[in-house]
């Protein structure tokens, strides 16, 4: 039952109208702001982002606690921000403060006193609630108890503890094979509540284990470990400082990875050189402004990018074959000194081939197809060609890229054949996005996981756990739709916001029989729900974790492969929450019972006992609790780190590989688009409607385009206009967008998601490793029609 549009939605302590569109779309509302413009940025951070950040603290009315619990995020002894996975410094941290902007934001979110309690939900109907645009959705503050939508109830009510565990059980128990329930986990996770989680399900019989790596940096996973024998990056921070070139390509520092440039500024300071690959000129690639020092205050902070490359979408893999072509034609004419073939011979195979190959390019085609003048990448070439340390990073600009595993590959030919893996100063770096999200892998978080990592899991706990692959993301949904997967269990995450799709993946949530939710706060998948839906409101990182009237330390892994502890030490903003290791644990107690091997009370009380497990069950954890209680942690082991390729099908050699060019036709009206984040934005989670380096003030439904474009499509700046796609015949819309004239490549177009979500087919995924590929949908720009919106 729907109620009615015009009853007022209360957030806590104020009362707002719900934003309700003519025609209102709960899985994807349309709704303007008012768009403001102010001058695009040539640099990142500075005095903007401190004043940024102590609005949000206010925003949040958490000024105070939010301060005093800043100056122990990321720092030795105190909790590991939420936000990104970009490491800390392994020696000296800033007593300052060792967090960005968007830590900040996340910290915000996170120690806010706006409290969601039952009294919110009795008040606001479900129906209402999807009215809002996700920012508004977010903004309602901290859950504080557990909540349950009966079947074909318009309000969520709250139910206790115990009986929503038996809810849960019932469901789980009810289904004709466990492969009909699915459990995702966000990268928020921690290492043991990972750990359990993934032991629960697998006891209970399904590896099917979606989780955010499937729809961020699976690619990076699939084309290393056949390559390098490992799915990780294989760089620590300090190589970063011993570089002398790092190429940035489809990865956008100043907001995603904020930390990140501290890192570039000091390569610089050492003589380092930075090469920008991105169809947008980032802000953060292009210059920095340290809020720390003042060069970063009252200066001009430190130019990051010595040469930027604009290269089209999907344009970088043309562009890495040029680079290759004159690097070879570099290497004739002075042999030996551009390629280090003693390398080539003792840790590679396949050369000769991969060679071959390049009679058949041009550089003038190639240049053509990248996007980029010959004469640019010939600077870039020349600056690759007689060095050794060389450093690549990239992020989802490549890895939701349809051909995102081959251009990864063809990055590693560039490095393999420069010698330059392996060895301080130089390897590759996929810059990953949630804090914990490489941890959940190596945490066994995987639907195919190997045969060798269920032996361990058999041999230690005598269960015979499943064999069978299980369902990624895109494949789950599918499943929900063919009526095979009826139960979804979501530790934490937004997953409707997050995925493809959004009107499909919608319907497929609604044809399950109940969706469960780990949350600390509000978010669209509560509002597009299964036929019965359950929230758990579980602790932040930031949040004291008490167990036996102990204080607790997690642990997570960051990008670069240290594990390290955390611990939470703000008073949690309800006595009804508990930790995510518990919630598994309970879930496992009440629905496997006696049935159960698993001592499941011993790991809810005690995280410690949980670490003893992995340390039996995953190689690199040895001595985990003694290890973890060091000042820095402990580093994974990485063997490709220490130039040995363990590879399955070439043992101890690293393939070179053959790849092909794309064809990136666009029929005369058509448009390629990616969608990205604000800089008010980390992953589906929204602070506020600015996009300050890209100058957008007040909105988030704007679609970015060449002014060429514009004018020749008889458009102006500002224009109201719809977007379409039509992948799988199907037509595919996303209402209400305002058109800004951007410094892009002609033929494409940028826009933010989730909003533009709706429009990336389900079928558009990346070869190999089935991502979206979210960065490269065509699409179709009309004038608005407003009985659409």
């Amino acid at each position: 039952m729907k109620e009615s549009h015009h009853k007022k939605v209360v957030e806590p302590k104020v009362e707002v109208e719900a934003a309700i569109g003519k025609n209102p779309s709960p899985e994807n509302p349309s709704k303007l702001h008012g768009l403001k413009l102010s001058p695009v940025k040539t640099w990142a951070a500075g005095i903007p982002g401190v004043i940024a950040t102590l609005g949000d603290l206010i925003e949040e009315k958490t000024f105070f606690r939010g301060n005093k619990a800043l100056l122990k995020m990321n720092q030795f002894g105190g909790f590991d921000c939420s936000g990104c996975a970009w490491p800390d410094p392994d020696d000296e941290r800033s007593a300052v403060g060792e967090y960005c902007e968007n830590g900040a934001k996340a910290l915000a979110e996170e120690a806010t006193t706006k409290r969601i309690t039952a009294e919110f939900f009795k008040n606001n109907s479900v129906y209402d609630l999807a009215q809002l645009d996700d920012y508004r959705i977010g903004k309602m503050g901290r859950l504080t108890e557990p909540m349950y939508l009966p079947k074909g109830s318009t309000h969520y009510q709250p139910i206790s503890w115990d009986d929503a565990f038996k809810k849960i059980a019932e469901h789980l128990n009810a289904l004709e094979t466990p492969d009909e329930a699915a459990f995702y986990t966000s990268g928020r996770t921690s290492n043991e509540a990972a750990f359990v989680y993934q032991l629960f399900a697998r006891e209970f019989g399904t590896n099917n284990m979606p989780d955010c790596s499937n729809m961020c940096h699976e690619t990076s996973g699939t084309a290393l470990r056949p390559t390098i024998g490992i799915g990780k990056g294989t760089v620590k921070l300090d190589d970063f400082y011993e570089s002398e070139l790092i190429v940035i390509i489809g990865q956008n520092p100043g907001t995603n990875a904020p930390r990140m440039m501290s890192a570039l500024e000091k390569a610089k300071k050492n003589g380092a050189k930075i090469i920008a690959i991105n169809p947008l000129p980032e802000a953060g690639l292009m210059g920095f402004r340290n809020p720390q020092q003042l060069n970063g205050i009252i200066g001009h902070g430190e130019k990051l990018a010595d040469l930027f490359l604009p290269v089209k979408i999907n344009g970088d893999m043309a562009l890495l074959k040029a680079l290759e072509l004159l690097l070879i034609d570099f290497e004739k004419k002075s042999p030996d000194e551009v390629f280090d073939h003693e390398f080539i011979t003792k840790k590679t195979v396949g050369y000769d081939a991969f060679i071959k190959q390049f009679d058949k390019y041009t550089l003038e085609e190639l240049a053509a197809t990248a996007g980029v003048s010959p004469t640019a990448i010939y600077e870039a070439a020349q600056m690759l060609a007689f060095k050794k340390k060389i450093i690549v990073c990239w992020g989802m600009g490549l890895t939701q890229q349809p051909n995102g595993v081959d251009m990864i590959r063809e990055i590693l030919n560039i490095l393999l054949l420069k010698g330059s893996i392996g060895k301080p100063g130089a390897g590759v770096c996929p810059v990953r996005g949630h804090s914990n999200v490489q941890g959940n892998r190596t945490m066994l978080i995987n639907e195919k996981p190997t045969d060798e990592q269920l032996d361990r899991l058999q041999n230690f706990y005598g269960f015979n756990p499943p064999r069978k692959h299980g369902y990624d993301v895109v494949r789950a949904i599918k499943a929900m739709h063919e009526g095979k997967l009826k139960f979804l269990f979501c530790m934490g995450g937004n997953f409707l916001s997050a995925a493809p799709d959004t009107t499909y993946t919608a319907s497929a949530l609604r044809s399950l029989n109940l969706i469960v939710s780990v949350s600390t706060k509000l978010n669209r998948t509560h509002l597009v729900h299964g036929k019965e839906a359950i929230i758990l409101p579980t602790l932040s990182r930031s949040d004291i974790d008490m167990v036996n009237g102990e204080r607790q330390i997690i642990s997570t892994e960051n990008s670069m492969g240290v594990v390290e502890s955390s611990k939470g030490m703000l008073n949690p903003v309800s006595d009804n929450l508990i930790n995510e290791n518990q919630i598994a644990c309970r879930m496992a107690m009440v629905t496997l019972g006696n049935k159960s091997v698993v001592d499941w009370q011993r790991y809810h009380d005690s995280y410690d006992s949980v670490r003893d497990a992995i340390e039996k069950c995953i190689p690199g954890f040895e001595n985990y609790n003694e290890r973890l209680r060091m000042k820095k942690g402990f580093y994974l082991p990485n063997a490709a780190r220490d130039g040995e390729f363990n590879t399955e099908q070439f043992g101890d050699r690293a393939p070179f590989t053959l790849t092909e060019i794309p064809n990136n036709y666009l029929e005369e009206d058509e448009y390629m688009m990616a969608t990205t984040r604000t800089h008010d934005q980390f992953n589906t989670t929204i602070y506020g409607l600015d996009d300050r380096y890209r100058g957008i003030k007040n909105e988030r439904r704007v679609v970015f385009m060449n002014p060429k474009d514009i004018d020749k499509a008889g458009f102006k700046a500002g224009d109201k206009v719809d977007l379409f796609n039509y992948d799988d015949g199907i037509e595919r819309v996303a209402p209400l967008f305002i058109i800004v004239s951007y410094e892009i490549p002609e033929r494409n177009t940028v826009t933010y998601f989730p909003e533009t979500n709706v429009l990336v087919s389900v079928n558009n995924v990346v070869k190999d490793s089935n991502m979206p590929a979210s960065k490269y949908v065509k699409i179709k720009i009309k004038k608005h029609n407003p009985g659409i919106s």
